[in-house]
């Protein structure tokens, strides 16, 4: 018999943005079951990297001393690479992350995506919440009185909570059915990763990000021999890094000119798979319906290429987390200014990762010229940088500079 035979809240998904959830609402009381189809998180190749703004989401949830207790670790410096820049130019430009302790911001944090699952699922359970995994055939019914039905370990169930939540993912079967529409940016580009150990010659602490030849390159590490690595590349290499020995193409694309020390990471062991996906934007103009709400990739994704997925979920989960406790109804009036607050969020990171794309994942000649000219121009204060919204957050910068003409400005250089 399930722990909540009819919980308040039913999260479909116990990844991070379900599980995150379900322990801010059982710390408050609220009975909460957890439907995950899996029975044991695998390495996908998801987002690692949480953004200072989100790692301040996890504080505000409660949740940031777990994840460091967990093995979760803080880059301290990010360098920006390229075949654009010579190296001491590169090196001089370091971002040292200790400059955003006087905003109260922390550095970075890293962590394996399905170690974090498994914290977050482990302090779900320990907080009150159930997971319930294996769970198939989930059917979800929007309404003043929603209900979930399933098949878990071969019976038919089904829950009538006072609201579901849908944290299943970027292919959101609840989105689906209960008729949220989703909207789409064209692919500008592919992205793969995949993690490494024995990268013991690269410094734990520094980052990176850059584009040299038909790549674009990013390395973040999680421990002094573990790195995620990343590549973004074009659509007209579709199979670059296809086929049985794609982990070992993909390493040597780490041979980097303009990266002192990358043989570090070329000649480091595979870790886990390496998978690539399309990188583009998705979003929801309103992220529920009455008794569904959805958070995460579930309710529109960022493109990856400025790595904000996790800060998204976090701030998701803090937002509904604290409408739902304001006011108990739960009805779709309650979820209005978290539709408002992420319409307008995620309109401003698709921007800033539309100008990331065009700067850093278009190749050639033209493209690298087109990379020294934006520097220029930026040094002189004639071209605006969002490039630190990826660290600070959406809402660090004025609103006037999240305009498309700003798009029209760097295809036109």
């Amino acid at each position: 018999m399930p722990k909540h035979p009819n919980p308040d809240v039913v999260l479909v998904g116990g990844g991070i943005g379900g599980s995150a959830l379900a322990i801010a609402l059982a710390r408050a009381g609220i009975s909460v079951t957890i439907l995950e189809k899996s029975t044991v998180h695998v390495d996908h190749v998801r987002g690692e990297w949480i953004a200072p703004w989100g790692v301040a989401e996890t504080q505000r949830l409660g949740l940031y001393e777990m994840l460091i207790g967990a093995g979760g670790h803080h880059p301290r410096r990010h360098i920006p690479y390229g075949d654009d820049v010579d190296t001491e130019t590169a090196q001089a430009q370091t971002l040292s992350f200790t400059a955003f302790e006087g905003a109260g911001l922390k550095p970075p944090l890293c962590m394996r995506h399905p170690y974090m699952c498994d914290v977050l699922n482990a302090e779900a359970i320990a907080s009150g919440a159930e997971l319930m995994r294996g769970v198939t055939d989930i059917e979800v019914t929007a309404g003043t009185a929603p209900s979930v039905r399933f098949h878990h370990e071969g019976q038919t169930r089904e829950f009538k909570p006072r609201i579901v939540i849908g944290a299943d993912g970027r292919n959101s079967m609840v989105r689906r059915q209960v008729g949220i529409e989703e909207h789409r940016d064209p692919t500008h580009h592919l992205m793969a990763g995949m993690l490494i150990d024995n990268a013991d010659g690269w410094p734990e602490d520094v980052q990176i990000f850059g584009t040299e030849g038909s790549i674009n390159f990013l390395a973040f590490p999680q421990s002094p021999s573990r790195v995620r690595l990343y590549i973004c590349y074009g659509l007209d290499e579709r199979r670059r890094f296809a086929g049985a020995d794609n982990q070992a193409r993909f390493l040597e694309a780490f041979r980097l000119s303009c990266v002192p020390g990358s043989e570090h990471l070329a000649n480091a062991t595979p870790a886990g798979p390496c998978n690539s996906y399309g990188n583009e934007d998705t979003w929801t103009e309103v992220p529920y319906a009455p008794g569904v709400v959805l958070i995460g990739d579930a309710a529109g994704h960022n493109d990856p290429i400025i790595g904000q997925g996790l800060s998204i979920t976090y701030r998701d989960v803090r937002v509904v987390r604290d409408l739902m406790l304001e006011n108990r109804d739960w009805s779709a009036e309650t979820f209005l200014p978290y539709a408002e607050e992420r319409r307008e969020r995620m309109r401003r990171l698709r921007l800033t990762a539309w100008t990331s794309s065009i700067l850093n994942v278009e190749f050639g000649p033209h493209a690298r010229e087109r990379r020294m000219k934006v520097r220029e121009e930026r040094a002189r204060g004639n071209l605006p940088d969002l490039g630190p919204v990826a660290f600070i957050g959406p809402e660090a910068l004025p609103a006037e500079l999240f305009s498309e003409t700003l798009l029209d400005r760097l295809r036109a250089m």
